[in-house]
């Protein structure tokens, strides 16, 4: 039976694990391979690794830090950030890595999209939209860690990474990134109902209520969050946690 997957989604700055808020002032809180053998005890569903600034800096992906993620994962295992060619999305294909995830090359060359999934097939092909809110309650997209801005509607680039063969879309609020206030609905609701793959949602995760509200509302769904899986209690200290089998349970307890 599908059921929603729920997701640690990991930010990597100069190899170290850190944390944002707004895509701004990453805090580092550790090491990402103990944060990995930590989430490999707690069975988590799937791990998504992003280097936050290898793109904005035009640097190739860390190879040799990806290898060690990979090795020591034993989850479904998403990486993302430098990917600009289709050699480099094969090579860390290769590298044991389940799914690459794609942003600011594909965003500015859609073409890259169909060479990918072509090689390492539609469902290793991830394309990640970085969303802001506009003044006038729409929705812009950027790319380079947040710093461009992107033109196009949210919901046709959605559209147009589906139609060049992605396999999975994750919608990422920049608005809500590290605030632990609760998830954009509106925002998943108008990406849910515009495409038929599968759809992951990141920013704004503060409690399992929160992953719960994403899942009984909008149904089987990939439900990613980072500050509420590495931070703990009021004074967000770093503690990596994950739900247990029970509350996994209960959270998709409303699925047929």
């Amino acid at each position: 039976m599908l059921r929603s997957r729920i997701i640690p989604c990991l930010l990597v700055k100069n190899k170290g694990l850190v944390k944002t808020v707004n895509f701004k002032d990453p805090k580092y809180v550790g090491d990402p391979i103990n944060a990995v053998k930590i989430f490999n005890e707690k069975l988590v569903d799937e791990l998504v690794v992003l280097d936050i600034d290898a793109s904005r800096d035009n640097r190739e992906p860390d190879y040799k830090m990806i290898a060690n993620l990979a090795t020591e994962c034993r989850m479904p295992f998403c990486y993302g950030g430098g990917i600009k060619t289709l050699e480099q999305a094969v090579k860390i294909s290769n590298l044991g890595v389940e799914k690459v995830a794609l942003s600011s090359s594909v965003l500015q060359d859609p073409e890259l999209i169909t060479k990918i999934s072509n090689a390492i097939g539609k469902q290793s092909v991830v394309v990640v939209l970085d969303v802001k809110k506009t003044l006038f309650g729409g929705y812009d997209c950027y790319i380079l860690n947040g710093s461009k801005k992107v033109k196009g509607d949210i919901v046709e680039l959605a559209k147009m990474a589906q139609a060049r063969g992605a396999g999975e879309i994750v919608i990422n609020s920049i608005d809500n990134d590290g605030k632990m206030s609760g998830y954009d609905h509106k925002l998943i609701r108008l990406v849910r109902d515009a495409i038929d793959i599968p759809l992951t949602v990141l920013g704004g995760a503060g409690s399992l209520n929160d992953i719960k509200s994403v899942i009984d509302e909008h149904r089987i769904i990939g439900v990613a969050a980072g500050s509420l899986f590495v931070f703990k209690g009021t004074y967000r200290a770093v503690l990596i946690n994950y739900p247990s089998v029970e509350d996994k349970k209960l959270l998709n307890s409303l699925l047929p």
